[in-house]
């Protein structure tokens, strides 16, 4: 075991905020399309954790972030759909807003993300940004890779539809 890792044991949930703070905010924003809300779900998380008793492999500590974290956001998700307080919110502010060139294409593709439902926007998220296949993807999510297979080629369709359609 690495110093790092031991660094990162179950009584050091700095240094695994320090570690991982970053990924997790951009995966419940990307989630969640809200950034005050992605805020709330990693605090939440973190809050848990401190709280935990019993350890977590230093070699599973990610997976178990990410998945605490995707169950926290889903969570929201659930009780934005019951109080329907969902409205219209800045969305995807993970996309760093580039003021160059590009900027036009960027905020078209923020816009076509917004389109796609949570689970699309999800899969797009840990395929696209984090890197994961869909085997990974399908192990995080308790979906079936064929689940996540779909509504990887239902998102691209619909982004390539949204982007095409867009005046030039």
């Amino acid at each position: 075991m690495s110093q790092a890792d031991e660094q990162l044991g179950p009584q050091n949930p700095a240094a695994w905020y320090a570690r991982f703070g970053v990924s997790l905010h951009r995966y419940a924003l990307m989630i969640l399309a809200n950034r005050q809300d992605s805020e709330d779900a990693v605090q939440q998380v973190f809050a848990r954790l401190v709280q935990r008793r019993g350890p977590v492999k230093p070699d599973a500590v990610e997976a178990y972030l990410r998945t605490a974290v995707r169950n926290e956001c889903f969570s929201l998700l659930r009780l934005r759909k019951r109080t329907n307080s969902d409205g219209d919110r800045a969305l995807l502010e993970a996309v760093a807003i580039d003021r160059g060139p590009d900027a036009d294409e960027r905020l078209a593709l923020e816009a076509a993300l917004r389109e796609l439902p949570p689970d699309q926007r999800e899969v797009v998220h840990l395929k696209a940004f984090d890197g994961l296949t869909f085997q990974e993807i399908a192990e995080l999510t308790s979906e079936s890779i064929n689940t996540v297979a779909s509504r990887w080629r239902y998102a691209m369709e619909k982004l390539r539809t949204v982007l095409r359609s867009r005046p030039s």
